[in-house]
């Protein structure tokens, strides 16, 4: 597994995303708990330690999911990574500090490794959402903070307002969708000790990686799948993590097996090229 280390703390390479764990977005299937768990005991079997979630996913159920597959399987809550997210709304200081206590209850710890603003909203005040954020910090109750969805202009304005340094930036990035590449966002992290977590590293795209002819011969020449090489594409890049998504646990190896799939120069020219 490769590793980004940025000042004292070391993150895998390679997460595990929530965003269906449980259900549809608005629609929880609590008939499925046991598969659900299921996948997750997987994942922790299999050494996954980064989660990233977040209240909106299947309204919280995912988040009571995995706090309750940690319970069931022991994990050690210092063993792990959490990540969850809030979406900011008008009057927001007290609506981000009762969101960070839900996520906290649903997730049955008493921290957040990280918490995440999920999306930028034009109708909420950032500067109220982050002297909230800056306090639930303080408080102890999460411990770094970062943004999600973006642009760099809002990537700077939450910088000048947390009070401690941004952690990531987590984007839609994959071999065939850049557009946090294009926009300058993806170097100023790299330029500014900034993660990029890229989500949907595979799904949205997922036809085109599958046929391209590029990928197939350099997933040959490693002997692995061309969905592998889409993620080592990522994960070769400096100060670039990645969060995708499986129940299935031959794919779930697959996923976490990406990260140690070398790519040589030639061959991350020739993916590069692709988009």
């Amino acid at each position: 597994m490769k590793y980004e280390t940025i000042g004292n703390l070391t993150i895998p390479k390679i997460g595990f995303g929530t965003a269906q764990l449980g259900g549809l977005p608005d629609f929880p299937n609590r008939s499925k708990t046991d598969f659900y768990l299921s996948a997750l005991r997987s994942a922790f079997e299999l050494g996954y330690t980064h989660f990233d979630t977040a209240e909106r996913y299947v309204r919280g159920f995912a988040e009571e999911l995995i706090g309750r597959s940690i319970r069931e399987n022991n994990i050690p809550r210092g063993k792990l990574f959490l990540t969850s997210k809030v979406l900011p709304t008008p009057f927001s200081y007290s609506k981000v500090m009762r969101a960070c206590e839900g996520s906290l209850r649903r997730l049955d710890t008493d921290y957040l490794d990280l918490y995440l603003v999920h999306y930028p909203n034009p109708f909420a005040s950032t500067k109220e959402t982050f002297h909230a954020l800056n306090q639930l910090v303080r408080e102890g109750n999460v411990r770094r903070l970062g943004v999600s969805n973006f642009n760099l202009k809002q990537l700077k304005k939450a910088q000048s307002l947390s009070e401690t340094p941004i952690l990531t930036n987590q984007v839609a990035y994959n071999i065939f969708f850049r557009y946090y590449a294009r926009n300058g966002v993806l170097d100023y992290c790299q330029q500014n000790d900034i993660l990029l977590t890229a989500y949907m590293p595979v799904k949205i795209n997922r036809k085109a990686i599958a046929a391209h002819e590029t990928i197939q011969s350099i997933a040959r020449a490693h002997s692995a799948t061309r969905f592998q090489i889409a993620l080592a594409w990522l994960v070769t890049q400096p100060r670039v993590i990645t969060v995708p998504m499986s129940f299935n646990p031959q794919h779930q190896r697959e996923n976490l097996k990406s990260a140690d799939i070398e790519l040589s120069q030639v061959e991350m020219t020739l993916l590069d090229q692709l988009a």
